[in-house]
């Protein structure tokens, strides 16, 4: 494959920006060489800025779960751009996407628009700080809730990548307000609650765990963080801007039946637009202004033209069999990886849910975030690389996941297990 234009490309992003990139792992620094400059996309499919054609199964890390340039998405799109593009004052899209969000979660009973997962986030751990009057956070080792200086304590996604477990620039002072525990580890919990309960504002976790890879929650492990919790005056938040969506129509929590007291979406909301929401108890939620003292703004909160692409996603996907669809594929994706690892006697672990899942190179069970640092970084670089060569995009980090949409047909998944039979072959 030819790779002329984006490398001239990115040789000039690097006299622009940080490492020629806005978002660190978009660098290929955790896989070796130099990224693609994407031009276009069409349902499953992308092209690069020299022509290649690849199937995509980072689809913009989550959001596309319709695929690239959906038509009932670009159409809802244009359609508000052509009237404006921001306003600053409430529309009627907003309400409209509000009522499908808690038709789909019905434990966001207020929610709050904003623009990115981060500032969800960031948004509900300080409104539980309001709420309780209390200033510690305990968060798990190797979750990802943003780039918030509380949460890059110990985070995974870029932070695993570049292994930096924290960032410089953060005070420490800030730092020892964030307690971390292990993930799927009940007992770490408990030991923090026990040293630091009266402190502890909210424990914010993942409910499946997505930003070191796919690491599914051990049964009883999210019942018993409702319970401990509870016992202690804290909130309980879930992180959902990977799994809102995306596992199912009302998200993790439906999969698994525990009802946090906050909720922060992203990705799959915004249908590929800068959109997020952070929501739940009407109680907690009464204090965000203008009805409470706990301060939250945004001018592109609730932006029209995010807001129409999230709605057309949000009803494309409350179609009748569109996760059934989704698990089909996702399915057969999960199966043929493993029989390629079979073939190919090579040792990996396929952790998957819903329409996301992640391939370790790692023998299992991968449960922790201890199993997933015993994971085989080069050897997925090696596998990247051989992946990219054949025309199939995966993320360019081993602690991420692969995303599947709609717009993969059984085709798409066939052919992808082909060539990682063969990418494997050749690890």
């Amino acid at each position: 494959m030819k790779r002329d234009t984006s490398h001239r490309l990115y040789e000039e992003a690097k006299k622009l920006m940080p490492g020629g990139v806005n978002s660190p792992v978009r660098s290929f620094k955790g896989v070796g060489g130099e990224p693609l400059f994407i031009m276009r996309g069409r349902g499953p499919q992308i092209w690069d800025a020299d022509g290649n054609e690849y199937l995509d199964y980072v689809g913009s890390w989550g959001p596309l779960i319709l695929g690239h340039a959906h038509p009932a998405v670009v159409m809802a799109v244009r359609e508000v751009a052509a009237k404006g593009t921001s306003f600053g004052a409430p529309g009627p899209s907003e309400v409209q996407l509000a009522r499908l969000i808690q038709e789909a979660f019905p434990s966001m009973e207020l929610m709050r628009l904003v623009s990115s997962g981060t500032e969800a986030c960031m948004s509900a751990i300080r409104l539980a700080r309001a709420y309780t009057g209390r200033n510690k956070l305990i968060k798990f080792n190797g979750c990802y809730h943003g780039h918030a200086d509380s949460l890059l304590v110990k985070a995974g996604s870029g932070g695993a990548t570049f292994g930096v477990p924290d960032s410089a620039g953060v005070p420490p002072s800030f730092a020892a307000e964030t307690l971390v525990a292990e993930y799927n580890d009940l007992p770490s919990v408990e030991r923090l609650l026990q040293a630091h309960g009266k402190d502890v504002a909210a424990v914010i976790v993942e409910p499946v765990a997505a930003n070191m890879g796919v690491v599914l929650p051990q049964p009883g492990f999210l019942d018993g963080l409702r319970r401990l919790t509870a016992q202690a005056g804290a909130l309980l938040i879930f992180d959902e801007v990977i799994t809102g969506f995306r596992v199912a129509w009302g998200g993790a929590q439906a999969v698994y039946g525990v009802t946090p007291d906050l909720t922060c979406l992203g990705k799959v909301l915004g249908g590929g637009m800068p959109l997020a929401a952070y929501g739940g108890r009407r109680d907690v939620m009464q204090l965000v202004a203008p009805l409470g003292p706990m301060y939250q703004a945004g001018t592109l909160s609730g932006n029209p033209v995010a807001v129409a692409a999230g709605v057309a996603t949000l009803t494309a996907l409350q179609r009748p069999g569109a996760y059934q669809q989704l698990e089909e594929t996702s399915a057969e994706l999960e199966q043929g990886l493993r029989d390629a690892l079979r073939q190919t006697e090579r040792q990996g672990t396929v952790n998957r849910i819903g329409s996301v899942l992640t391939l370790f190179f790692h023998p299992g069970p991968v449960e922790t975030w201890a199993h997933v640092a015993e994971s085989d970084a080069k050897a997925y670089a090696h596998f990247f690389h051989g992946m990219l060569e054949r025309g199939v995009y995966l993320a360019p980090s081993a602690y991420e996941a692969a995303f599947v949409s709609l717009a993969h047909s059984a085709q798409d998944i066939s052919e992808t297990v082909a060539k990682a039979r063969q990418a494997l072959a050749a690890v």
